[in-house]
């Protein structure tokens, strides 16, 4: 990507976070970029192509977070909380920069970015199974992440109060983990 379509970018969350997906237009993303809309049209075909990419970068962030978070030393309910506090971090940052269209914004249009988000889901998934897998070896490792993606994607959608998220986040983690060692020690005795 171009410093002009980063550009663009950038003013397109502007938008995007200022008027809501449905209200923001080609005009208002050209106004913001500084640019005239022929030369928008350069770059971009449609106001989906922007918000697509938007979301692929604002994901591509989040998915960099998680993957040093599933790196980083510790233990495993500090390594699952933190790949999924990076997941949460992103719906938090949308609700604060635009508490008017936060519903919105994280709802509309999947069918424009279902690609990315498949891409972002199995990624994360992935990221998942193979940190669960590291401590637990004999457990079944990619139904623990589905279920803590289905946990996160839970707490996503039933956003009243952002704040309260992480901590939210962290303590189902903990249940999450001790379930998964209470599971993982009974199988292992004879």
């Amino acid at each position: 990507m171009n410093d002009r379509s980063t550009e663009i970018i950038d003013a397109a969350y502007v938008c995007f976070t200022r008027h809501g997906a449905r209200r923001t237009t080609m005009h208002d993303l050209a106004d913001q970029a500084g640019i005239s809309r022929p030369a928008l049209y350069q770059y971009f075909r449609s106001k989906e192509d922007v918000f697509r990419s938007l979301v692929d970068r604002l994901l591509a962030s989040a998915l960099a977070a998680s993957e040093r978070a599933a790196a980083a030393e510790g233990r495993p309910e500090e390594r699952l909380a933190g790949i999924l506090s990076a997941k949460l971090a992103l719906v938090m940052q949308i609700w604060r920069d635009s508490p008017a269209h936060a519903a919105e914004l994280l709802s509309v249009d999947t069918r424009a970015s279902s690609e990315v988000l498949g891409r972002y889901e199995e990624s994360m998934h992935h990221l998942l199974t193979r940190t669960l897998q590291e401590f637990y070896p004999a457990a079944d490792a990619r139904e623990g992440a589905e279920i803590l993606l289905a946990f996160t994607r839970g707490l996503e959608a039933g956003v009243a109060d952002p704040s309260a998220l992480p901590d939210r986040l962290r303590r189902g983690v903990d249940v999450f983990v001790a379930g998964f060692n209470t599971l993982t020690t009974a199988k292992e005795q004879p």
